[in-house]
């Protein structure tokens, strides 16, 4: 009867189950990026915040948007599962939007207008700043149920154990992340546009209506959906792993690792597509798996004893630490779109017809655009023609692909150093310098290839970042395998508000004078923080291909889908799937 259960089971999910999911991406995308990415003209124009007290508000949301996905990702994993998660997740983050809204629509919850000359700009009180960052909070918490959680459920959908079936899993990541883009595509010019020509109140309220949808849309999915149950929570598991490993600090290690407790039973909700194997690095936790006379093997205490499964889950994790770690100096020059880039961008000419002027939000357009075009490049072009070459089916290894990603986002600050050059000598040019409200007559354009790259950056190294994650985690901790790809994206946007923090300070000069001044960008040396980053990312490329050098990869012995044994010679390195 449980046998006929499972196979019932497994007729669900599939590519029927994809609109139901990708709407509630979409649409969370639609209104995080459509707020998130002109943000600084709300909290600077509606709000009357200082530059880089805004800038510092916007990275500080963003790193707590993308830091609460551990929250949900622990509570997917743990008891909820991935479906209420993000059912719930959802309906948080509709409450934050809907508060959002209001607080743009009602004049009492915003300061009054500058005057005429923008000489008298009255600061949000401490009042109407509470209502902002609760909201924010808000969408925060809710972004932290669906972030993790949509990835994975979406792949849920997908049965590892069908050849067929795993293919579509990684086929997936790349929709995800396209159907992602496009929802940024939208957000960065209709919302965007919105925003600036028509109204905050309109901008925040279409994207909280999508949500609305989506939600609705979401939840009427449910009978089509493949849901695992949740494995118990992984967090406990790593604990137990480390306390087993410190009571048995001093036993003796056991000559052969095939004498160490391995229990297929015990393990069987947490390795169904099979078991991980032991490894020779970290031995100090391969103690956890070493059974004495004091264990019961029968119904051991998990912790005092562990099987290799669980020792090794931990190991896998440890060893994606410093891949991880690489991660975060991208983001925190990928950050800087909605900050400075942003603000070059109002001081330069904008126009495409006399009458027509491109929002300098939508800029990001261009970062969105050659991330879509380069993800249909890359799977239709690149990975045909380099596959004959590397014999991969996927072209090249996830940690190539990142590290292509991270040389060219290298590119992109340092590029982006020499466009802020001409900016000034085109103000100094014109007799603009001192007068930062007076647009520049040079065009937004020279602006295009710093934001291009970075989207062709994008879409090597965050797309192979989740990958990995995904990969090399242990498959029962997949949300938390996502959690970590933003938990990188939190850190690489606190990094980002450190970074400006401390350049704004100690770059401080006589006369006002800084390299990121808070009022007159024209005055400032923005070229040296955009070469400061550049310098950093170049040292945190060297430390990413020496820890890609030396990684190993996660070991898996596959299950058998017919009769549900080991297949004895099946061992394989995840790195190639």
């Amino acid at each position: 009867m449980e046998e006929r259960s499972q196979h019932a089971e497994r007729k669900k999910g599939g590519i029927i189950t994809m609109p139901f999911i990708f709407a509630n991406e979409i649409c969370e995308k639609l209104a995080v990026v459509g707020f998130g990415t002109n943000m600084l003209s709300y909290l600077t124009t509606q709000l009357h915040l200082p530059l880089t007290k805004a800038a510092n508000t916007i990275t500080n949301f963003g790193g707590t948007a993308a830091l609460t996905p551990l929250i949900g990702a622990f509570v997917a994993d743990a008891f909820a599962g991935r479906f209420w998660t993000i059912t719930v997740a959802s309906i948080i983050y509709q409450i934050g939007m809907i508060s959002l809204t209001i607080s743009a629509i009602l004049p009492k919850l915003r300061p009054p207008p500058c005057t005429q000359d923008h000489k008298v700009c009255t600061e949000a009180n401490s009042g109407q700043l509470a209502i902002l960052y609760i909201s924010l909070l808000l969408t925060a918490l809710g972004s932290g149920g669906i972030r993790p959680c949509v990835v994975a459920f979406g792949a849920d959908q997908f049965d590892e154990t069908d050849p067929k079936q795993k293919t579509a899993t990684w086929k997936f990541f790349n929709w995800y992340y396209f159907c992602m883009g496009a929802s940024i595509l939208v957000a960065v010019t209709v919302i965007v546009y919105i925003q600036d020509n028509i109204g905050w109140g309109w901008g925040l309220g279409i994207p909280t209506i999508a949500m609305a949808l989506s939600i609705i849309a979401f939840i009427f999915g449910y009978p089509l959906y493949r849901n695992l149950d949740p494995a118990g929570s992984p967090f406990t598991r790593l604990i137990q792993v480390c306390v087993a490993a410190y009571k048995k600090r001093k036993v003796t290690m056991v000559s052969d690792p095939k004498f160490l407790y391995e229990n297929e039973d015990l393990d069987a909700a947490i390795s169904l597509g099979g078991k991980l194997i032991h490894t020779k690095n970290m031995k100090f936790l391969d103690k956890a798996a070493v059974v004495t006379e004091e264990d019961n093997v029968k119904s051991p205490n998990p912790w005092k004893l562990n099987t290799v499964h669980r020792v090794e889950e931990l190991k896998s994790l440890i060893r994606m630490g410093p891949i991880w770690a690489a991660g975060i100096l991208l983001i925190t020059a990928y950050a800087q779109q909605n900050t400075f880039s942003l603000q070059q961008a109002k001081t330069l000419d904008r126009h495409l017809t006399k009458s027509f002027e491109i929002p300098a939000a939508s800029m990001s357009v261009f970062t969105q655009t050659s991330m879509l075009s380069t993800i249909i490049f890359y799977d239709r072009i690149f990975v045909p023609i380099i596959r004959k070459f590397t014999g991969l089916e996927r072209g090249i290894s996830f940690l190539t692909r990142m590290a292509i990603g991270f040389f060219i986002s290298l590119l992109a600050t340092l590029v982006a150093g020499f466009v802020e050059l001409k900016r000034k000598d085109a103000a100094m040019a014109h007799g603009l310098i001192d007068l930062p409200g007076d647009i520049i007559p040079m065009s937004v354009f020279w602006l295009m290839p710093q934001y291009c790259l970075h989207g062709i950056a994008e879409a090597f190294m965050s797309i192979g970042h989740l990958e990995f994650f995904y990969d090399q985690a242990p498959e029962s901790m997949r949300s938390t395998a996502t959690a970590l790809f933003w938990l990188s994206i939190s850190a690489g946007s606190y990094t980002s508000t450190t970074l400006v923090t401390l350049v704004h300070k100690f770059s401080a000069g006589p006369g006002g004078s800084n390299w990121l001044p808070n009022t007159n960008l024209n005055r400032g040396k923005l070229e040296n923080f955009y070469w400061l980053i550049t310098l950093l990312q170049f040292v945190n490329l060297i430390y990413y291909l020496f820890c890609a050098k030396f990684y190993t990869f996660k070991p898996v012995q596959v299950w058998k889908a017919e009769d549900e044994k080991v297949e004895e010679d099946a061992i394989e390195l995840t790195s190639h799937v």
